[in-house]
């Protein structure tokens, strides 16, 4: 059976919870190492990274319990009409029921809204897991980076047009 979620967006008091969930995702895949969010200080406060403007992040909850999230960001260096898709992380107790799908339908349907043509994304290979369900959503390859995310361990780039 499938769990009912609702997406909210996030505020300061979710900040705690949601860099655990991240960071633990992070430690499952064996992705927790420099140049990914694990170590960037701004996962314990992201709700004030979320708060500059062009940028939004939804939390996923079931049953008013957090079990994950994604959000959208004008990343220095992609083009005005580009957003990127960050920050995708859902316990495993929620995974394959349709709730990262829902996710990213939401962020883009919010980024869309925010004015922006294309969403980008960066990841890693050890979270290869997740390519599968991007190329389903629409998602290309690219060949380099866009942009200057900061995250030297991503080495596997995507777009979608919105």
């Amino acid at each position: 059976m499938k769990p009912t979620f609702e997406f909210k967006k996030l505020s300061a008091e979710h900040d705690q919870s949601l860099a655990r969930i991240i960071r633990s995702c992070l430690e499952e895949f064996n992705a927790a190492k420099p140049g990914t969010v694990y170590y960037d200080s701004s996962t314990d406060h992201l709700s004030s990274l979320f708060s500059k403007t062009g940028s939004d992040y939804f939390i996923a909850e079931v049953g008013g319990t957090i079990v994950g999230g994604a959000g959208f960001y004008p990343t220095e260096g992609l083009s005005p009409d580009t957003c990127e898709l960050v920050k995708l992380y859902l316990i495993p107790q929620v995974r394959n029921m349709g709730l990262g799908k829902a996710l990213m339908r939401h962020c883009e349907a919010a980024a869309k809204a925010a004015g922006y043509k294309n969403i980008y994304l960066e990841t890693m290979p050890e979270l290869h897991a997740a390519v599968p369900l991007y190329l389903r959503m629409g998602y290309v390859s690219l060949p380099e980076q866009l942009g200057n995310s900061g995250h030297s361990g991503c080495s596997i780039w995507m777009i979608k047009s919105l």
